[in-house]
């Protein structure tokens, strides 16, 4: 088990020996501490990638390629070490931690692919008097911040297509889970990944650390998954030295059921769009909209399923919902399910944390929430489903849109035409259509509004990573 900083290909302490302490969710337990890197760690890390930057760029771009394809077959190849560690430091269910993997691996596949495929063009000019040359190269260091719910894919996401495109990186891992992030740095550095290409420093001064990363001569992307709230703070401070960005924020995901859906498949798709890696999920459906005539049935079958749901150990082949990441989860999610019952929601199910070891909740379902109620309107990132009844369908999607995130939004009806016509007018950088799940690394993935700048994933996904640079040449 990696549990120091990684800098230029060696594993060594921070610059200050303290550690960061890492608790199984599930237990509350110590599982170990991890050394917690400093600012001049962080500035260390930049040093390294620029050390070892130009000489990756200078790489044949199929051989970066192959680097990439062996970066995603050694991580196949450890899909079980590594969905064990996600579910001891996270807490989610084995059998989605295992998912995971399989997704996070599969982005070094994909952009293996897509590394041969990064295209200029050359054209000439209008006026005859010279061409056009158009080249696409590495941007050059990147920072990167990555969440602690997705602690295998957010990482790889941004990784694959960033070393693709021939750049290096410094990655600060979230303190709640930075074991998994340090074993995969280890299997990417065995896969044959160069010294220095890949850096990474978790740590507690995280102020300090970014200020530190993005302050750096060489630095010149960061790339953030995370809340609004703080993703606001990194731009600002992005801002002084007008730093790239690529911003994956937070969601309020609407989810809409029409009167002539199939509410069989639609209370199937709530539950994964709901459910899925214990409902901590930036695309989690946070709002149910649900016409009039079918709310009463929808939510008597979503109770049903989300009562048969048994939360427990992630270890637990049983457990389908694991602990929430912590107390303040706990705290924040019991406030917002509190003030939706005070406000006249009606409870269904659930709506109490779990006594004992461990930070869980029970899952919950509210119904005739209003559509403005404070519980619509914050990312509830746990297993709660407020059910908003609508019968002016033009009125709904304006509460839809009423939201300044805009990430993933999810709509079924057996109508195809009105499904696409909705899904046109939402403000929503991801629409799944009769689908509870969307994300795929051959798809853009990315929000309007406030959740996020820039797309990952897709040929778009690479490109992020890429400047580009015009030359006029005459001959």
């Amino acid at each position: 088990m990696q549990n120091q900083i990684l800098i230029d290909g060696q594993w060594r302490d921070g610059a200050e020996g303290h550690r960061i302490s890492v608790l199984d969710p599930a237990t509350g337990e110590e599982i170990t501490t991890v050394a917690s890197g400093t600012p001049a760690d962080a500035s260390a890390a930049v040093d390294a990638a620029d050390r070892a930057q130009r000489g990756w760029a200078a790489t044949a771009p199929r051989e970066r390629a192959e680097v990439l394809r062996n970066c995603w077959s050694t991580l196949i190849a450890h899909t079980d070490e590594l969905a064990e560690l996600i579910t001891r430091e996270h807490g989610k269910p084995l059998v989605d931690a295992r998912g995971e993997i399989g997704y996070a691996s599969e982005f070094f596949r994909w952009n293996s692919e897509e590394t041969v495929r990064i295209h200029g063009s050359i054209s000439t000019s209008p006026s005859g008097a010279n061409k056009i040359i158009v080249r696409h190269p590495p941007v050059g260091v990147v920072v990167m911040v990555t969440p602690w719910n997705f602690p295998a894919a957010m990482i790889t996401r941004k990784v694959a297509p960033a070393l693709g495109a021939g750049n290096a990186v410094v990655i600060k891992p979230p303190k709640e889970t930075p074991l998994t992030a340090l074993r995969i740095a280890a299997l990417l550095q065995d896969a044959g990944v160069p010294p220095g290409v890949i850096n990474v420093v978790p740590t507690q001064e995280a102020g300090g650390w970014f200020d530190a990363a993005t302050a750096h001569r060489a630095t010149r992307m960061v790339s953030f998954t995370g809340s609004t709230k703080v993703g606001r703070v990194l731009l600002r401070r992005c801002a002084d030295r007008v730093l790239k960005v690529a911003m994956e924020l937070g969601g309020n995901a609407p989810f809409i059921v029409f009167n002539d859906a199939d509410l069989d498949a639609a209370v199937e798709g709530a539950m994964v769009a709901k459910m899925r890696h214990s409902a901590e999920t930036c695309t989690a459906a946070n709002r149910f909209f649900v016409e009039a005539g079918v709310a009463d049935d929808f939510t008597e079958k979503l109770a049903a399923a989300m009562g048969a749901v048994k939360t427990g150990n992630g270890f637990d082949p049983d457990v389908t919902c694991g602990p929430m990441i912590n107390a303040a989860a706990i705290d924040s999610i019991g406030a917002l399910v509190d003030a939706a019952v005070g406000d006249g929601a009606g409870l269904v199910l659930g709506g109490t944390a779990i006594d004992g070891l461990g930070t869980f909740y029970t899952p919950t379902v509210l119904a005739n929430v209003e559509a403005g109620a404070a519980i619509t309107r914050e990312e509830i990132f746990g297993p709660v489903a407020p059910v908003i009844p609508f019968t002016d369908h033009d009125a709904m999607i304006a509460h839809a849109n009423d939201t300044e995130m805009g990430l993933a939004a999810y709509v079924y009806s057996q109508d195809l035409g009105r499904a696409l016509s909705v899904s046109e007018r939402l403000e929503s950088g991801m629409v799944g259509v009769n689908r509870g799940a969307m994300s795929d690394p051959a798809a853009p993935f990315g929000g309007m509004k406030q959740s996020g700048l820039g797309r990952e994933g897709a040929s778009d996904g690479i490109y992020e990573f890429c400047e580009t640079q015009y030359i006029a040449a005459s001959w």
